[in-house]
Formats: structure tokens, sequence, C-alpha cells
């Protein structure tokens, strides 16, 4: 029997092998129910290079509630962007982890490219 996450991370490895080849610096999201995170890798994929999360207390100073919405998920979006651009990271493969692009991983992406990360 194959588990949920299993299927998920078996749908994510398609992404990840074509990201791979392309040798291109990824924003890997990954969400649990209750915060999100989005982390940008570099391209061998050895190290992280810019990290953002509902769990870090910048973020969480400006949530209403808890982490686990789209709002948040913009939020963080918006934050992963800036962080970037001062790291000088202009352009990203984007990894949604095996999760739909959908809800919560689209509000990411499109407060990420509104904030003027390019992918």
């Amino acid at each position: 029997m194959i588990s949920k996450n299993m299927s998920r991370l078996r749908r994510a490895q398609a992404t990840r092998r074509r990201i791979a080849r392309l040798r291109a610096v990824r924003l890997a999201v990954h969400r649990t129910n209750q915060h999100i995170y989005a982390n940008i890798i570099s391209a061998e994929g050895d190290r992280i290079l810019v990290s953002a999360s509902t769990v870090e207390p910048e973020v969480r100073t400006q949530l209403a509630g808890r982490g686990g919405n789209v709002a948040a998920a913009a939020i963080v979006g918006a934050r992963i962007a800036a962080k970037a651009k001062a790291a000088g990271i202009e352009a990203v493969a984007f990894d949604r982890s095996g999760f739909r692009f959908h809800g919560r991983i689209k509000a990411l992406a499109e407060a990420a490219r509104q904030a003027g990360l390019k992918f």
C-alpha cells in the first residue's frame, strides 16, 4: 500500500529530475496543515540559499491567525522573493513538491512573481 506522502513524493520526482537537468536554482515549497515553507536550493542541490516560512517570528507578527491559509502563503511568497533579490537571485525553477498548483501553493507562487522573482 502506497501512502499519501509516498504518492506525493513520486509525483515530485519527474519535476525534480527536469530541474536537475536544467541545472537551475529551484524554489521548493512544502506545506503542512498549519504552516508553509519555501526554500531556494542551489543548482547542485547541496545547500539552501534562502528560506522563508510561517514559523519565522517576523512572519508570525503579520499573520492574523494560523499560518495554514492563503494569506499566510502570500506573505511567505513575497518574503522569499525579497530575500532572493537581496541574495542576487533573479530566476528560479518552481518545485511544487508534488502538491497541486492550487490554493496556498498558487498564492505563494503568484506573490513571489509579483515581488519580482522570475520562474
